[in-house]
Formats: structure tokens, C-alpha cells, sequence
């Protein structure tokens, strides 16, 4: 996955304000006046980490081009669609099998998640636009390099995807600690979709829902919740468990 350095304050207000995945904002330290204080603010709408720097920094950055004080970090990733990840499923010989993040914001916990669900056979993955951790070079480095091996689709929402896989024969699944019933007690065959909420709030209320079936991981300790990640990677290898012994 390539990167590169986008110079300047209206090329890096443009790029703000594209579907390119921002992997971090350099601002020259003290300067935040006028268009800076703008491009600050939609930065941090999307979640974007913003660092101050020196001008020598900058300079080294921009390479001789004028950055009038900002520079972003970009990362090139080429997002598929929901039927690229069916037709995947489709030549696999095996029923879909697919992940969906509802707001999974930790790019740390994104790239774990995209890692197991490589190795678990998982077709591709689900994230919303918004309120998500999106591929950057944090998440693939978290990955293990698993994200080139991943389709990952973006979606405007999670709700209407959900409604859009249950019209293509998928059943879905969600993660939540008041689930209906323990997920080794569920048979989890056929054509599915799991659903991961965010680290702090779980599932939405509407997403929730929409689920076909509530899974709940049993606790122990005082601690109420898993991290994300860990939580993903017991369901996804309980469907391998589940299902072992199919062909890959």
C-alpha cells in the first residue's frame, strides 16, 4: 500500500473532503489561523490525528514545494463492493461469509480484526464511512500485511446493507453481551454475517435489530466486555469449528 504526501492548504482541503484515506495531518505549530482552523476542524470530524511540527519538518515533507503550513499523509487502498465479496465467496466453493464493523473506531483493533478474519477465511469486510476506522498504514502494519489479502467494502448504512444481505440468503449474527444465547450453543452454517459493535457501545440500536440473532460470549471476571478484536476472533473461529473440515 502506497503513500503519499499531499502539500499545501487547498490541495489538502480537497483531499479532506475526498473518499481518500487520511492517515495523519501535519500542522506547523502555532500557525492555526484562517483556512488551518478549517482543515483542523474536518480533520478531526473524521477522526484524522493532527500533529504540530516545526517548518523544517514540513520542508523535508513538501520537498521544496510551497505547504503554507500543512501536509497530509495519504494512503492509497482500493475499497471493494458487497458483490465483489460475494462473487469471492461464490468461487471459494463455500457459502458467504462475511464481517460487518458497526463503528469499530481503533485502527489498532481494525488491523487485528482484518488479520484473524484472513485466517479465518472470512470473504470480506463490512465498515461504515462514517464513525469507523478506515484502511491506513496503522491498519495494515496491525494486520500483518493481512489487509492486501482482505476485501473491504465501505458502505453509506450499516442498516441497508443488512437488509441488502438478508435479500442475497444471508443470515445474520451479532455480537452482543445480552444475546439470546451462548455462540457455541448456535449452529452458525450456511451463508452469514457477523456483526462486531464498537469498542465502547457495542451494535446501534437500529443495527441490533436488523439481526437475525443475538450471540453472547460467556463472562467470567469483573471485567463486563471483551476488547473487539478478541471478541471477533472467538465467533469467526467458532464458525471455523463449526464448519471444519470444508474445503477452503
Amino acid at each position: 500500500m502506497k503513500e503519499q504526501y499531499i502539500v499545501g492548504r487547498n490541495p489538502v482541503l480537497e483531499v479532506l473532503k475526498s473518499e481518500k484515506e487520511i492517515e495523519k495531518l501535519f500542522v506547523i505549530r502555532g500557525e492555526l489561523k484562517g483556512s488551518i482552523n478549517k482543515i483542523i476542524g474536518i480533520a478531526k470530524d473524521r477522526n484524522i490525528i493532527i500533529q504540530e511540527v516545526n517548518r523544517n519538518k514540513l520542508d523535508q515533507i513538501s520537498e521544496g514545494s510551497a505547504h503554507q503550513g500543512v501536509a497530509a499523509l495519504v494512503t492509497s487502498y482500493i475499497y471493494s463492493s458487497i458483490d465483489d465479496i460475494l462473487e469471492k465467496a461464490k468461487e471459494s466453493n463455500r457459502p458467504p461469509f462475511l464481517l460487518i464493523l458497526d463503528g469499530i473506531e481503533d485502527p489498532h483493533n481494525l488491523g487485528a480484526i482484518i488479520r484473524t478474519a484472513e485466517c479465518g477465511g472470512v470473504h470480506g469486510i463490512i465498515i461504515p464511512k462514517r464513525r469507523s476506522a478506515h484502511v491506513t498504514q496503522t491498519v495494515y502494519k496491525s494486520s500483518a500485511g493481512a489487509v492486501e489479502h482482505m476485501l473491504i467494502a465501505k458502505v453509506n448504512n450499516i442498516s441497508d446493507t443488512i437488509d441488502e444481505l438478508k435479500g442475497k440468503g444471508l443470515w445474520i449474527y451479532g455480537a452482543d453481551m445480552d444475546g439470546q444465547d451462548y455462540y457455541f450453543n448456535t449452529e452458525l452454517n450456511g451463508p452469514i454475517a457477523l456483526v462486531i459493535g464498537s469498542e465502547g457501545k457495542g451494535m446501534s440500536r437500529l443495527v441490533k435489530e436488523k439481526c437475525d440473532f443475538l450471540l453472547k460470549i460467556p463472562m467470567f471476571g469483573r471485567i463486563t466486555s471483551l476488547n473487539a478484536s478478541n471478541a471477533t476472533s472467538i465467533l469467526i473461529y467458532e464458525v471455523v469449528r463449526q464448519n471444519h473440515g470444508k474445503k477452503n
